[in-house]
């Protein structure tokens, strides 16, 4: 059998790391600006995400993990002139960030079939936009090139400033099938609103042409600013799309017409399943983070919607998503999940994860998971992770060594140990 042929989709999920903390840090963020200074806790939000994969694996998928990354950021501060013990407290926030948790923002991904050199490349993001995450690509790099060393790949390292790069969190891919050719979508939005536009036109370009793409099968859209005011910070806040189905809400896009024109001239049997405004307000869709889930394809067909529980708490999202399932559309099924300690920093199902298309066994096979493998990281999980981090513990000298030493076991368990440490890698 050939790699193509034994093409699937693998959901790399990010491991909740110890260091998990409420700090406020990304300007437009609704959920984490409005949740700074609460009272984390990292087991439990650890433990969440490890019961979302094993919710994928009970749907029949293949799964995989990235690893925390270490806290707190040592090489960042030093590069600044400090150090843990001198740093101020906003300096120290920043290094202490876990949100490398978020997965979706690791890298963009091009299957190797829609490649022109018959490759699967990967660009880790640059995510300069924000201070507490543009110092994650080395350490990301560093695990994108130990799992994917295979010549089945290739891993690219960040598009140069100042073109902010946020990963797969604003790139969509759709095909008739796993291992055919597809269409990416790339979205950017533009600067000079009420928040941040973090993904900038010209790196999503870069991307698209480092990866050897089609042009005829690499269409770009400009996110609505309406989307960015309201707080989609990304695009996969307002939209998601997997095999021939696009989910979006109307006011996600610009020029939407144009834009799922140009969808269907390339691919005719796009299903674009639309949310009116008027049966969920934007605001609704956000809060809730509708779209801001995973929409997967079983092994034996048949689309599912892995949803936030808070979806059930909205009342237009309530009674859209009991519709959508119960209509004749493509999306017949949906999953809830708990991953509340994650919603709450801004982040729902679809932030945690990065949708990798290849032959698993070109994969690493350390970064792959079965149920047994997550039973052994919830044993680390909960013998290491804190219980609780206080807003004011961030500098705390014992925090970082706990922190430290979870880390470790965790690497240790996973046979893992070149990940202990590192030193920031050239970008190629």
């Amino acid at each position: 059998m050939s790699h193509a042929d034994a093409v699937v989709e693998i959901n790399f999920d990010g491991i909740v790391g110890p260091s998990h903390n409420y700090a406020g840090l990304s300007v437009g963020n609704l959920a984490a600006v409005g949740n700074a200074g609460r009272v984390s806790r990292p087991r439990d939000a650890a433990l969440e995400g490890v019961a979302k994969m094993r919710t994928a694996l009970s749907l029949g998928l293949t799964q995989g993990i990235l690893l925390p990354q270490p806290r707190p950021a040592a090489d960042w501060l030093a590069a600044l002139g400090a150090t843990p013990e001198t740093a101020d407290s906003l300096l120290m926030a920043n290094a202490m960030s876990a949100s490398a948790m978020w997965a979706a923002n690791a890298a963009t991904v091009s299957p190797a079939a829609d490649s022109a050199d018959g490759r699967c490349h990967l660009s880790v993001a640059n995510l300069l936009t924000m201070p507490h995450r543009a110092h994650e690509w080395p350490a990301t790099l560093g695990q994108l090139r130990l799992a994917f060393a295979d010549p089945a790949f290739a891993v690219h390292g960040p598009v140069p400033a100042p073109f902010g790069d946020e990963g797969a969190a604003n790139h969509m891919r759709l095909a008739m099938a796993d291992g055919a050719p597809g269409v990416e979508i790339f979205v950017y939005g533009r600067p000079g609103g009420a928040f941040p536009a973090r993904q900038h036109e010209q790196a999503s370009r870069a991307v698209a042409r480092r990866h050897g793409l089609d042009p005829a099968r690499t269409l770009f859209w400009q996110q609505s600013d309406a989307a960015i005011a309201a707080g989609a910070f990304h695009n996969d806040v307002v939209a998601v799309a997997d095999g021939t189905i696009l989910f979006a809400h109307e006011q996600a896009f610009a020029d939407r017409t144009a834009a799922f024109d140009a969808l269907r001239a390339v691919l005719p049997a796009v299903e674009i399943v639309e949310v009116p405004a008027a049966s969920v307000p934007l605001a609704d869709a956000i809060r809730s983070y509708l779209f801001n889930a995973q929409l997967v394809t079983r092994p034996a067909g048949g689309a599912v919607l892995i949803l936030p529980r808070e979806a059930q708490d909205v009342d237009s999202v309530r009674t859209y998503v009991d519709a959508l399932v119960a209509g004749n559309g493509p999306i017949r099924a949906v999953q809830f999940v708990d991953v509340r300690e994650s919603m709450a920093n801004g982040g729902g199902p679809a932030c945690l994860r990065l949708r990798v298309l290849c032959d698993p066994a070109t994969v690493d096979p350390r970064f792959l998971v079965d149920f047994a493998k997550l039973d052994r990281i919830a044993g680390v999980v909960e013998r290491y992770w804190p219980e609780r981090i206080v807003p004011d513990a961030l500098g705390d000298p014992d925090l970082h060594n706990a922190i430290r030493v979870a880390r470790s076991a965790l690497l240790a368990e996973l046979n893992l140990s070149e990940l202990k440490s590192y030193s920031p890698v050239r970008p190629e």
